[in-house]
């Protein structure tokens, strides 16, 4: 019974009081009121796909709209071919496309909300990189129409974890806010990413721990995630986001 109390206050303390703050901050935001307010213009944080001629591979990541942007974010990749005139986004969303090829601009707000960049990569390293990126795509288990769940999984952050799992010389997992990058594909209980780098136990997305050289150590609880960041030292908050030591 003492075991359990304590499991209870863990709980509580780790993982519900941030969230309510979380959610606190968010109701005091001003933000707009619908998808039709937002703005989903460019944030400018590209150079125009002209002006760079390297290949470059971008993963951007950025709250989302309505109750749930209290604690989650969207994210989506874009990529650039060496001399490319155009810059090309993937997103899987919940509407429209299985998965939606450059229907915002690459760096666009998503609910008026600034993206932030999450990992990049610039010349040879992205030129020998996209491939392995559009394969991973191309191999998406959930990439077909209706192959989108907002909660728990698959959602758009399966989608990019997905691709960060296969292509680890990206480099980085999503940030602790992305809900549903947990959900493993397939109804998978445990994921080793492909450089045998980091582990992945979960159950259907919801309840599980993570640990390796990118994901450093994490627990996951309802889509929440507490943990610390090694590879860029921090503490993971539920609903806040990663504080940096």
């Amino acid at each position: 019974m003492k075991f359990l109390k304590r499991l209870v206050l863990a709980v509580l303390v780790i993982f519900v009081l941030p969230t309510l703050v979380s959610a606190g901050l968010w109701v005091i935001k001003e933000r707009p009121a619908n998808w039709r307010d937002a703005d989903w213009s460019s944030s400018g944080q590209l150079p125009p796909a002209r002006e760079d001629r390297e290949a470059a591979i971008y993963v951007f990541s950025a709250m989302t709209g309505g109750l749930k942007g209290a604690i989650a974010s969207h994210a989506w990749i874009v990529t650039k071919q060496k001399g490319g005139a155009e810059y090309q986004r993937y997103d899987k969303v919940g509407w429209g496309s299985p998965i939606r090829r450059n229907h915002r601009p690459p760096d666009a707000y998503w609910y008026s909300n600034a993206p932030r960049l999450v990992t990049e990569v610039h010349g040879e390293a992205a030129e020998r990189l996209i491939p392995k990126v559009e394969q991973a795509i191309a191999d998406y288990p959930y990439g077909m129409a209706g192959g989108y769940r907002i909660y728990p999984g698959p959602n758009s952050n399966t989608f990019v974890a997905h691709v960060l799992r296969q292509v680890p010389e990206l480099g980085a997992v999503l940030p602790s806010d992305a809900v549903g990058r947990d959900y493993l594909a397939e109804g998978r209980v445990f994921s080793i990413d492909a450089d045998g780098r980091d582990m992945h136990l979960t159950y259907d997305g919801l309840i599980g721990l993570a640990a390796g050289v990118r994901s450093g150590l994490e627990v996951h609880f309802l889509g929440l995630v507490a943990g610390i960041d090694v590879q860029n030292p921090g503490l993971k908050v539920p609903g806040l986001g990663t504080w940096r030591f």
